[in-house]
């Protein structure tokens, strides 16, 4: 859907008159004070990576010294979901550095007692892919306390891990949640110590010291359901209830999953998908990955993020669109709505039915992958209901001539329809809520400040900026009853850095009894020497009894006057000046220091009579008189040895009776010439080597000094007839001697299974001049030639091709592969070369890993039943090794004795289609065992016992007798709970009215024993 546009152009005044009434229409709201409320270093020693950023190509070449290079990113603590509140306590979850140490700790800073306790766990960061070299941002610490119990919940160190990948690092330890007893976050600070947390005791335990637990649910059964997640975040819910969202799956190939804690028996329910992954298996044109966020806000869960797709030829570099839903269901399991209420499918399978709009839309570029729409993105919602997104676009090539770059704000105010998008925004990286504002919260030269807008707005003003205090290097925030808990990581160096948490009362009480002030207009345009600049202020309270005492204007943050009599009006004729205007009457001597060119902030602050303030701000923006001067590009390339370049410069006036006397061009700083009649050209046929160029005439003598390889800066600087001057700037660059084609391949380091069908790989490949092409790109497999592709694009490995990375064949028409590459390290190389001759060449190393089976899991746990039961169904997880091998099938064994073999998903058995498959086993112990076979003819299997006892044998025996009825009745008197099959009376309670119902059915007459 398109979302409405608003590019929020100011309005440019054409006369020099100008009168502001009250009736104007615009608004920007009042603000009360935001105060740093409370400062507290929680600890010198937090986990920070200050080494290289590595990628795929440099992985093996970890500093195994002091260093701590990393992946992705240098944070990790005061990074993610690390801070929360409960009561009067703050939690905040860290590493602790420098590089050996690298534990989860827990702080709870009591605010109350001004102490802090800390908790250090047993276990430590295992760095990218379980290499402890190596840092990775991405494996944060989730937090949560529970309202309703006290409980207190970390998942952390993850980072789409399962049994398998990675070389089997994580078997076992993929998922790490670690809880509390009961009520632990209220315990005095001397007894908030690691003993309050539960131990894992399972079978898979990683040792006697382990507080990690690989399922949420309380069963290790479970675990397949918590494998391949990564970014942790918890939510509490409107009446206490935790909720904990996701990422399951990859970049572009993901979905959003979130369970629930349920406090009476102290575990969390299974994953729930609000999208499915693997897309094209729902029938989508093609994969997508999610990047944003699942958030809990307005008493609601919501989803925002932009998609990554699969396509990787669209003009989108990464990722595209802006796509948001929220839910009706209190725990978002179901109901799930787009921004115009509509009823979407769940899990979503086409994220079109919830997309808002295209940040692309808004530059002009149109190429494959031109469009970079990566980072600056985030979200929230107001308690009225505004919804508000932040986004940024730009081209990809950073270096290009018509380079373009916005910073978007988009927002539907409650009530609204569309949505309406602005570029008048400075940008963020994220946005957060508070009652009916929006904020923006963020570190200003390493120090916090807080940008504050009403809700359904763009009208941002700065509420609070800190200007001492430690400099910081980055932190995270939580938000609560209207305060700003930010956790920040100081600047200082190495591995281990202070941690402070800051508190920022945003006071949401005293903003709603200040006073509403408005300027007719929040943004205003004039050119310079404007006469009239009028500004009436409407001020009022919405406090019943309550008066406006005084109406204070200042511009620049310099006092101008104090109104106290309505109408509030600055700039009136008896004050022409104070507005910065010139003046418009006879009587009015011309201001002696009018508003200069440039942007100027108009604030008003109103006083009511209970001493309640608030402000409102206005942006003026004068335009300057002087020349309007340009050259026709921002850019030129040449390369060395040009023989010619005129270079001409526009330059006029916009004011009426003025005129241009002169032109000079300097180059480098250096002046060239003046020129004082149009056209304003240098480099022409007379004087040819004033722009750096050889010369291209017979009766031009070769430039003794031309230009060499390099950068030149141009400035022209126009003077006009009142001698104001205005200045531009132009770049030349000058090329040398021509260099190789630069060729690179998508990722330098593949891995792929033994057996693997398909792998295509389109080489980018691109001559280093602008006028020279690329001729050939040819392949080498192991320094074996494999193919000279002489036509764009460089694709190998395709499907008439299907061989030359060693793959068997997808297709049909494809036979086996005879010579596919088997387990190892194998070296491909590509040659580009040009138009001029040049060669430029590019390695990619290809790991080819031995064929793994595919990972299969029952989704029950073991079974208990009596026999007599109704109904008995079992199913499996099943999943291969990557998306090249399929599963062929799942058979299910009873004791060795086949049941039925499943050739597709879902693997399930005792469904509908085959309700009595499972019936009618007799008591005893029996194992059901799964085994998958996939496309590699490899095999894994799983196996699940199921007991089936004697109805009404309570003793175990294996008959009912007078013993197993004196048990029945003893369990009656006692309260236990029993199977309901034991109301033999059906009046829908067991009791002792159904002891008879037992004696009917003995084994031997009389219940004899």
């Amino acid at each position: 859907m398109t979302a409405q546009k608003s590019k929020y152009f100011n309005r440019i005044m054409t006369m020099n008159t100008l009168l502001f009434s009250l009736l104007t229409v615009g608004f920007s709201q009042a603000y009360a004070d935001v105060v740093l409320e409370k400062q507290v270093k929680i600890t010198d020693d937090g986990l920070h990576f200050d080494g290289k950023d590595l990628n795929h190509g440099n992985i093996d070449s970890a500093d195994p010294g002091e260093k701590y290079d990393f992946f992705f990113g240098p944070n990790i603590s005061a990074h993610g979901d690390a801070v929360k509140t409960y009561k009067h306590y703050v939690f905040m979850t860290w590493y602790k550095g420098g590089k050996s140490e690298r534990n989860v700790m827990l702080s709870r800073y009591n605010t109350q007692t001004q102490t802090i306790a800390t908790i250090e766990f047993p276990h430590r960061h295992t760095g990218f892919r379980g290499n402890p070299l190596i840092g990775e941002s991405h494996n944060t610490i989730g937090l949560a306390v529970s309202p309703n119990n006290g409980t207190i919940h970390m998942v952390y160190d993850l980072h789409a891990y399962d049994d398998n990948n990675h070389d089997g690092k994580f078997k076992d330890d993929f998922f790490r949640y670690s809880f509390s007893v009961e009520n632990a976050a209220d315990l005095p600070d001397d007894q908030f110590t690691l003993d309050k947390f539960v131990k894992d005791t399972s079978s898979i335990s990683q040792g006697p010291d382990d507080y990690k637990h690989i399922s949420m649910t309380g069963d290790i059964a479970d675990k397949s359901n918590f494998a391949r997640l990564t970014y942790p975040k918890f939510f509490t819910t409107t009446d206490g209830t935790l909720l904990l969202y996701m990422r399951l799956g990859g970049n572009n190939n993901g979905a959003y999953v979130f369970n629930r804690y349920d406090e009476e028996t102290q575990t969390w329910s299974k994953f729930t998908k609000f999208n499915e992954n693997n897309q094209k298996n729902f029938g989508n044109p093609y994969n997508w990955g999610l990047y944003g966020n699942m958030k809990y806000v307005n008493g609601k869960l919501r989803v925002g993020f932009q998609q990554r797709s699969s396509d990787n030829n669209d003009r989108y570099q990464y990722q595209n669109g802006v796509y948001y839903a929220y839910s009706d269901h209190p725990e978002g399991f179901g109901d799930w709505k787009n921004h115009k209420d509509d009823e979407i499918t769940y899990p979503l399978v086409n994220s079109d039915e919830i997309k808002v709009l295209e940040p692309g839309d808004y530059i002009s570029h149109q190429e494959a992958n031109s469009v970079y729409i990566v980072g600056s993105f985030d979200w929230t919602v107001t308690k009225k209901g505004d919804v508000h997104f932040i986004s940024k676009v730009r081209s990809t090539n950073r270096s290009r001539p018509d380079y373009e770059e916005e910073y978007l704000h988009s927002y539907k105010p409650a009530g609204a329809d569309e949505f309406i998008t602005t570029t008048d925004f400075t940008g963020a990286s994220q946005i957060y809520t508070a009652g009916d504002n929006i904020y923006i919260v963020g570190l200003k030269n390493g120090r916090p400040y807080v940008e504050r807008a009403k809700g359904g707005t763009n009208d941002f003003v700065r509420v609070y900026e800190a200007t001492s205090g430690p400099v910081f290097d980055h932190g995270t925030l939580y938000i609560k009853d209207g305060k700003v808990y930010y956790y920040l990581m100081e600047k200082t160096s190495g591995n281990a850095m202070p941690l402070y948490l800051q508190i920022i009362d945003l006071d949401l009480e005293s903003e709603a009894n200040a006073p509403q002030v408005a300027f007719p207009s929040t943004s205003l345009t004039v050119e310079q020497g404007y006469e009239q600049l009028s500004l009436g202020i409407d001020a009022t309270s919405s406090i019943e009894g309550r008066t406006i005492e005084s109406v204070t204007l200042y511009l620049n943050d310099e006092l101008v006057r104090t109104d106290t009599t309505v109408p509030y009006l600055f700039g009136h004729a008896s004050k022409p000046h104070e507005t910065g205007a010139m003046g418009w009457k006879d009587e009015h001597e011309p201001n002696p220091n009018p508003l200069g060119p440039g942007e100027h902030i108009f604030k008003a602050v109103a006083v009511d009579s209970e001493g309640d303030t608030g402000l409102a701000t206005m942006r003026l923006t004068v335009q300057s008189n002087a020349p309007m001067v340009s050259f026709p590009t921002q850019l030129i390339e040449v390369d060395e040895g040009y023989e010619k370049l005129s270079v001409s410069v526009d330059a006029s006036s916009s004011v009426e009776g003025r005129t241009i006397e002169s032109v000079t061009l300097f180059i480098n700083g250096e002046e060239v010439r003046t020129d004082t009649t149009i056209p304003y050209l240098w480099g022409h046929g007379s004087k040819p080597h004033e722009t750096g160029a050889m010369g291209w005439r017979e009766d031009h003598a070769p430039n003794p000094n031309p230009f060499l390889a390099g950068e030149y800066v141009f400035t022209a600087i126009a003077t006009d007839s009142q001698g104001e001057q205005s200045e531009t700037s132009m770049t030349l660059i000058v090329n040398g001697e021509a260099t190789p084609p630069i060729v690179t391949w998508p990722n330098e380091v593949v891995t792929v299974t033994e057996g693997y069908k398909r792998l295509g790989i389109t080489i980018e490949a691109e001559a280093s001049s602008e006028n020279a092409t690329i001729e050939s790109v040819t392949l080498y497999r192991n320094d074996e030639l494999v193919r000279v592709d002489t036509k764009y694009k460089w694709n190998f490995g395709h499907s008439f091709a299907p061989y030359e990375f060693g793959a068997m064949g997808w297709l049909e028409t494809h036979e086996p592969n005879p010579s596919p590459l088997l387990a190892g390290t194998h070296t491909f190389k590509v040659v580009a070369k040009d138009s001029t001759g040049l060669e430029g060449e590019a390695f990619m190393t290809l790991i080819v890993l031995p064929p793994a089976g595919p990972s299969i899991s029952f989704d029950e746990p073991d079974i208990e039943l009596m026999t007599g039961y109704e109904s008995l169904s079992v199913s499996t997880y099943v999943a291969t090794v990557n998306e090249s091998v399929d599963i062929i099938s799942v058979a299910l064994f009873i004791d060795d004795v086949l049941v039925r073999e499943n050739l597709e998903a879902p693997y399930v058995w005792g469904d509908a289609n085959h309700p009595n498959e499972l019936l009618s086993l007799e008591v005893g112990s029996y194992e059901f065992k799964a085994i998958a076979r996939d496309t590699n003819d490899q095999v894994s299997e799983v196996s699940l016992l199921v007991s089936i006892t004697l109805f009404g044998d309570f003793d175990g025996d294996n008959d009912v007798d007078r013993t197993d009825v004196r048990a029945f009745s003893s369990a009656i008197r006692s309260g236990e709970a029993l199977d309901q099959r034991y109301d033999f009376n059906e009046d829908g309670v067991v009791d002792r009215s159904d002891t008879r119902g037992l004696t009917k059915i003995c084994s031997r007459p009389r219940c004899a024993s």
